[in-house]
């Protein structure tokens, strides 16, 4: 773990975000603080090194021609030495030097210069010294020249301490307007939160989103509450959808059990057997029907499923499917009517085949007349209509039609798994296609009657020869019209 990490690791937010923000603005404040006061001292420095550079240059001139250094102002000083070190003469008349011995022994043929005084603590005198070999009537001599730095260190002492004030000011004010702004920025997640801990008791409740807000904790809220509205939807369906399986299931279940009970209660005679068995297949084959739709729904609506798009005969695929309804339709007095153009098509068959099945059986089974299944092409869609001449959807069933288990009350107790339209749903939207119910006089076959029309894109469409109109059924044919 990083010093960082262990600084900030398990904190708040808001903790976080105040720290960051104030050792920033820190590390800001030292770099600009250090920039200002090198650039100030450096100022301060070249102004006391030219004024001491001036007066030290005159005062070497004049003891190099014999004469004594000029009289010192109140901010000056000047002492001549022996080059072993000792003090010969002091501007100030004082026998104590300003610099050691070791400085004057010390000296080379250059100029040399030296601070004496502290700058922290503060002390009486500090002075910058310039030390010059001059050579004179009575010898060679060290003169000292110094000028008074107690202006000069107070001037970068005072910056010194407001920069340290100001910027302790700077930090202060920063940790605050960062903690308000972080609290304020993060108000809505703490609403969040509450509110989510409140959807124990509440599961339809939603995140309180501050619309005036407009930034991204607000897109967040309506994201998440579109998220628990899906959920809320889906759970709802998953209920509605546990009620009528279990409903459907024990029907079939609750008279296989009465069934196989009155046929055990006494010894039947092979008719009475016959019954119960027939009887008995009914139901199970009501069983089966109800399992393989839920199972194809089931794999559609994972997502599990994959299209396989495969080139096929439109309209031989659908005679062929529509063909296999043939006994269904003789033996109801009713006529099948198919309808394609001579084309082929690329498009996934097994599952738009269980759509045109599940259309075709709904349409027979509570439909009245002739059912008519017409196929078309454009723009790259399978247009494919399935029609019949009966009431049509009921009011109270059109706009759920598509749910799983959606029938009306009048046909709960007639045969079928309430499954068939919830699977061409599915298919057409695994096949990138929708499917929807049309008002009568809107599709091709307009007249009275519920149309449903499943619409597929295909790929690959290619003319071929084209066979006749095929009308099947026990009832007279009619000229079909063609579709606009």
């Amino acid at each position: 773990m990083t010093p960082w990490q262990r600084l900030v690791g398990g904190r708040p937010i808001v903790t976080r975000l105040v720290v960051t923000v104030v050792l920033s603005m820190a590390v800001v404040l030292a770099v600009v603080s250090t920039f200002i006061y090198s650039r100030v001292a450096f100022a301060l420095d070249r102004q006391l090194e030219s004024d001491l550079g001036t007066v030290s240059d005159a005062a070497v001139a004049r003891v190099e021609r014999g004469d004594a250094p000029p009289p010192a102002a109140h901010d000056e000083v000047w002492q001549t030495y022996t080059t072993t070190g000792r003090l010969l003469d002091s501007s100030n008349g004082s026998s104590a030097p300003v610099v050691g011995a070791a400085a004057v022994r010390g000296l080379g043929a250059a100029p040399a210069e030296l601070d004496v005084g502290t700058f922290l603590p503060v002390p009486d005198r500090a002075y910058r010294l310039r030390l010059t070999r001059v050579s004179t009537p009575e010898g060679e001599r060290v003169l000292a020249v110094g000028l008074d730095r107690s202006r000069h260190d107070e001037a970068l002492r005072e910056l010194l301490l407001q920069l340290v004030l100001g910027g302790a000011l700077t930090l202060v004010a920063a940790a605050v307007v960062g903690y308000r702004t972080a609290r304020a920025a993060l108000r809505p997640v703490h609403d969040y939160r509450v509110a989510v801990d409140s959807m124990h008791e509440d599961p339809g409740g939603r995140l309180p989103v501050d619309e005036e807000r407009g930034d991204e904790l607000t897109r967040l809220g309506h994201t998440f509450n579109g998220l628990l509205a899906q959920i809320e939807a889906a759970q709802l369906r998953e209920r509605s959808f546990l009620a009528d399986a279990s409903h459907e299931l024990r029907t079939p279940l609750s008279l296989l059990a009465a069934e196989i009970e009155w046929a055990r209660h006494r010894p039947r005679s092979p008719a009475e057997v016959a019954e119960v068995l027939e009887s008995l297949q009914s139901q199970v084959g009501r069983l089966v029907e109800l399992s393989n739709a839920l199972l194809d729904l089931e794999e559609l609506r994972s997502g599990a499923a994959v299209a396989v798009p495969e080139e096929m005969d439109l309209r031989r695929w659908l005679h062929e499917v529509v063909g296999r309804f043939e006994r269904t339709a003789d033996g109801q007095g009713r006529r099948l009517r198919v309808d394609a153009p001579a084309a082929v098509v690329r498009v996934d068959r097994r599952w738009l085949e269980m759509a045109v099945t599940n259309l075709v059986s709904n349409a027979l089974r509570h439909g009245e007349g002739a059912v008519s299944v017409i196929a078309s092409l454009h723009d790259g869609l399978l247009r494919l209509e399935v029609h019949d001449e009966g009431a049509g959807f009921p009011d109270s069933v059109r706009h759920r039609a598509f749910d799983r288990f959606a029938r009306a009350d009048e046909s709960r107790s007639t045969r079928g798994s309430g499954l068939g339209l919830s699977l061409v749903r599915a298919v057409a939207e695994t096949l990138g296609g929708s499917v929807r119910i049309e008002d009568p006089g809107t599709a091709a076959t307009a007249g009275g009657g519920a149309t449903v029309v499943l619409e597929v894109p295909v790929a690959g469409v290619a003319e071929v020869a084209a066979p006749p109109v095929v009308v099947r059924g026990s009832a007279p044919a009619t000229a079909p019209d063609q579709p606009g």
